[in-house]
Parts: structure tokens; C-alpha cells; sequence
């Protein structure tokens, strides 16, 4: 039996991105992937606490920024699409987002 948090493939959503669109992202998270990588380098090479909280700073704002990308692409397209077949779900979804995002 699968754990609960196991979704089986065929319930799991999918969105096709254009080339462009997945390159921009996939280059903003090895972006955000290498500021990570640095924080843990400064963390190992016991670098002053002032210093790494700033990084890590910039590491949210990056994610920050990574998130309103995709929500603004997901509103464009995926809900946008959905409210025009008359899927109302998709804005109880994305209420649901926001909440989560807003914590």
C-alpha cells in the first residue's frame, strides 16, 4: 500500500512549457541552486554569521521573485484557460495558493 503522501501518475497535473519558458526557469533555480551550494560553503568554512544571513537574504528574494514568475504564468495560462472551459475549481485553487504562499 502506498504511503499517503504517494499520488499515482495519472493524478498528478501536468503543464507544458514552451523551450523558452522552461529554460528561464530551470535557469533561475541553478541561479538559486549555486547561492545555496555558496551558503553551505561559507557555513563549512565557519565564515562570520552576519555574512551568511545576508546570503540566505538573497536567497529567499530570489525564490521570492522565482514564485511570482510562475504564479503570473500560471494565472496567464493554466487559470485563465480553466475559467474560460468553465472549471470555476481553478480559482478555489489558486485561493488556496495564495493562502499557502501568504503564510
Amino acid at each position: 500500500m502506498p504511503c499517503k503522501h504517494c499520488v499515482p501518475e495519472e493524478q498528478i497535473k501536468h503543464k507544458q512549457r514552451d523551450d523558452a519558458e522552461k529554460k528561464d526557469l530551470i535557469t533561475r533555480l541553478n541561479r538559486i541552486e549555486g547561492q545555496v551550494r555558496g551558503v553551505k560553503t561559507m557555513v563549512e568554512e565557519d565564515r562570520y554569521c552576519v555574512d551568511i544571513v545576508t546570503q540566505v537574504s538573497a536567497i529567499q528574494a530570489a525564490l521570492n521573485s522565482f514564485n511570482k514568475e510562475l504564479l503570473a504564468r500560471h494565472i496567464k495560462s493554466c487559470v485563465s484557460e480553466d475559467i474560460r472551459q468553465g472549471n470555476e475549481e481553478a480559482v478555489d485553487e489558486l485561493c488556496e495558493l495564495l493562502k499557502k504562499l501568504m503564510k
